[in-house]
């Protein structure tokens, strides 16, 4: 996977659902410092960072080019399906959130997935947790 590709997207929905498990801000912030149109998904919040959530991907103003996926691994099958559903080719789903039947179930509906590592290391800069976290992976040759 070249993950790195992914990012260069210029319109993102970022999915969390703020009832069950923080809503991913960093990654959300980090699309919007970026320059990227950017939408929350949020069936658990009105606003995320002073912007309107969305409660699914249907009710988006406007198609996005990829989804970044933060929500239980228990949902992420459904969230597949939503994405394929709304015509999206490209999905990240966040370490630890992804499982066997989502991973399959993404590849039978033809999004271009990317998965098993940490979306905001790939989006963070200068000296923080992430970039290090980020650098310690290119070293190991898995970015």
């Amino acid at each position: 996977m070249n993950y790195q590709q992914f990012w260069k997207n210029n319109s993102f929905a970022v999915i969390g659902d703020s009832r069950k498990k923080k809503f991913p801000r960093l990654t959300y912030g980090k699309l919007k410092q970026r320059g990227k149109d950017v939408f929350a998904v949020d069936p658990g919040a009105e606003t995320v960072d002073g912007d309107r959530a969305y409660d699914d991907l249907s009710a988006l103003p406007q198609p996005v080019d990829a989804v970044v996926l933060e929500v239980p691994a228990g949902e992420a099958e459904e969230w597949v399906v939503a994405v394929a559903d709304a015509g999206i080719s490209n999905l990240w789903i966040h370490q630890h959130c992804d499982t066997p039947e989502a991973i399959s179930l993404a590849g039978d509906r033809g999004i271009e997935l990317y998965y098993g590592t940490c979306a905001v290391m790939y989006l963070s800069e200068g000296f923080s947790i992430h970039a290090f976290h980020g650098w310690i992976n290119r070293r190991l040759g898995k970015y």
